[in-house]
This record gives C-alpha cells, structure tokens and sequence, in this order.
C-alpha cells in the first residue's frame, strides 16, 4: 500500500481456486462453499482519496465500459458505502480503477477492488475497525471479499468464505489465464447448478477431509483441483472444454 497525503494507493490482486466445492443451500439463499484461495500478481491498481463530501468512481484500463453496470453497483463502491456506515466515518471518497484483471472470469477483479477499498478506508480512518470487524464487513459483499481483505497469500475457507485458514503457499509457478471471449455471471452460475443438482437429485458432496500439509504440494493439488461450476458453465460454453 502506497500512501502520500492525501490517496492511498493499493495493489488489487487477483486470486484463483484451486479447488471449488458448492456445498449446501441454506434458507438464506447463500450457499457454503469449501474452497482453496490462492493470490496471483495480475492485480487491479485502486487508488482512493477521502474528500469533504462527494463520492466518485473512475474506471479505466482494458475494459469494456459496457461490462461495468451502474457505479452503484460496483463492488469498489459498495464496499466504500459499506464501510462509511459500519464506521459512521463522515465524509466521502474518491475512487480510481485501474482494471488489468479481466471481468467475468472468476478471478475475483470486483472482490479484489472491494477488499483494496476496504483496507484503505480502515488505514486512514481516525477510528479503524481492525481486523475482524473489517472481515465480517467484507463477507457481506461476496464470498471472495474476506480473503482479498486479509493479508494471507494462500488459504482454505469455508462456509461463506468467511472462514480462513491461512496456509503455506506452495512453491512459486507461473501460471496460464486463459481468458475467453464471454463473461460468467456468478449469479446464474449457481444458478445453473442449482437447477442441475435438482434435475439430478444431487444435493450437493460435503465437504472432504483434506490433509492440509499436502495443499502445499503441486502434485498432491492436482488430485484435488475441482471446480463444480465446470460442467454447468462449459454446457452454456462448450468453448470451455475445448
């Protein structure tokens, strides 16, 4: 995090799992989910400045102006909207993205903005929230958020992603994005595989008991890398199996 007097400058770093699995549906609508996070370099670059009273959002880089939606929604404003009524922080802000993770390709550009935001307004806040507070914060505005806020490079959540179990990374690799020409909304992912699930009878596999020493090997990984939203979305998008 980078800070001069008056913008706080932060790296939004973009994540991949390793390992997705949806677990159940509770009455709320939200699902568990058991999950392995893992931060990659690729990052949005978010820049915010407190001001006396208006609020902003600027977005720029390589992106589709078309893709973004109404500011209101944006995660990077919902976050700052969440955290000036969590805080009861008077003022406002001024936000600017620099979008260099591509939307709509599960890596968590959206989340990864929302968490720089939130960990910049608890830095310059005269009271900060710390830690927990800030956590519990960040799982309101989606599952990946929580981890994007912490400081851990590698870990296992669940629930809601709420729930972090930093781990030791495994070793450093360069990795391949392959990034297709289309979007996925998460929302009608899950969707998608509720829909499958009930067709199927399938309610969902619990959670497995995973030997947390080996998720620090590739090898031992690689027997273990699934995703659930795979089948769903590669039906819809048979590019994706090719």
């Amino acid at each position: 995090m980078l800070r001069d007097a008056r913008t706080l400058q932060v790296s939004a770093q973009a994540k991949i799992n390793l390992r997705l699995r949806i677990l159940a549906r509770e009455d709320t609508g939200f699902h568990q989910i058991e999950t392995l996070f893992l931060r990659v370099e690729l990052a949005d670059v978010v820049r915010i400045r407190r001001t006396t009273r208006e609020c902003s959002l600027d977005v720029f880089g390589d992106v589709d102006a078309d893709a973004l939606g109404p500011v209101e929604r944006n995660l990077a404003w919902r976050a700052a909207t969440a955290y000036f009524a969590a805080s009861g922080e008077s003022g406002g802000w001024s936000i600017e993205l620099e979008k260099r993770i591509p939307i709509g390709g599960g890596l968590g550009g959206g989340s990864a903005d929302a968490a720089a935001v939130l960990r910049a307004l608890d830095a310059s806040a005269h009271e900060p929230l710390g830690a927990p507070e800030l956590l519990d914060l960040a799982a309101t505005l989606g599952a990946d958020v929580p981890f994007l806020t912490s400081e851990h490079a590698y870990a296992l959540a669940w629930g809601r992603g709420e729930r972090l179990l930093p781990l030791q990374p495994p070793p450093a690799s360069d990795v391949m994005i392959v990034v297709p020409a289309f979007g996925v909304n998460t929302a009608s992912a899950y969707g998608w595989l509720d829909d499958a699930r009930s067709a199927d009878g399938d309610m969902s596999e619990g959670a497995l008991q995973l030997d947390l020493r080996a998720l620090s090997r590739w090898d031992a990984l690689r027997e273990l890398a699934v995703n659930d939203f795979e089948p769903v979305v590669a039906s819809r998008y048979p590019e994706i199996d090719r």
